[in-house]
């Protein structure tokens, strides 16, 4: 069982400008208090067959988590343009949050990004230069969660008495349902790595 589960990624600003920060908030829940933070990052993936080319937009630490559902509002840089080859700039890439703690990554959602023109004219007769100002992005409501094992430092709390604690076994992939579903939340604050507030 996983200590940690996602329940809900809200975004904010979907559709938006291609130079527009991704701003968005991520809920989840929690079944036993955690001693360090949760660690969030959104990669921007242009090419899939190369990873030296994903680029890291942001990320942040949350904590202290209680237990419980909690939320926390995540905004990320957007990708830089100099760093994308010119025929992955159009088209679909991957957008991936991932969520680690104590630097084991727990869960991963995927997304695909459409990068397009803002008008016909430009879509049909694509500028070269490629003109960034003009491009809108689109992230796909369908996404792909991914959970991993790894070895939680606490134990959830069975019918009143501690579990052994030990490697936590994956969850269930929530279904879309499951992640659309209205929630109570309580907010954590986020905290940029380097400690500045989010």
């Amino acid at each position: 069982m996983s200590i940690v589960t996602i329940r809900n990624v809200e975004w904010f600003n979907n559709p938006a400008r291609f130079l527009d920060p991704y701003r968005f908030r991520v809920t989840f829940e929690c079944i036993a208090p955690l001693k360090d933070d949760l660690e969030w990052r959104l990669i921007y993936v242009s090419s899939p067959g190369d990873e030296d080319l994903d680029q890291e937009l942001d990320d942040c630490l949350v904590g202290p988590v209680p237990v419980g559902v909690n939320s926390f509002d995540f905004e990320g840089t957007p990708p830089n343009p100099s760093k994308i080859p010119t025929d992955d700039v159009l088209g679909v890439a991957a957008l991936i949050l991932t969520g680690s703690y104590k630097d084991q990554e727990f869960v991963r959602v995927g997304y695909y990004q459409n990068t397009e023109y803002d008008n016909d004219e430009m879509k049909e007769n694509p500028p070269n230069p490629i003109i960034f100002e003009r491009l809108v992005r689109d992230i796909s409501t369908r996404f792909r969660v991914t959970r991993f094992q790894i070895k939680w430092d606490v134990a959830p709390l069975q019918q009143g008495r501690p579990a052994a604690a030990g490697a936590a076994a994956s969850a269930a992939v929530p279904s879309a349902d499951d992640l659309d579903s209205p929630v109570d939340t309580g907010t954590v604050v986020g905290q940029k790595a380097n400690g500045a507030s989010s």
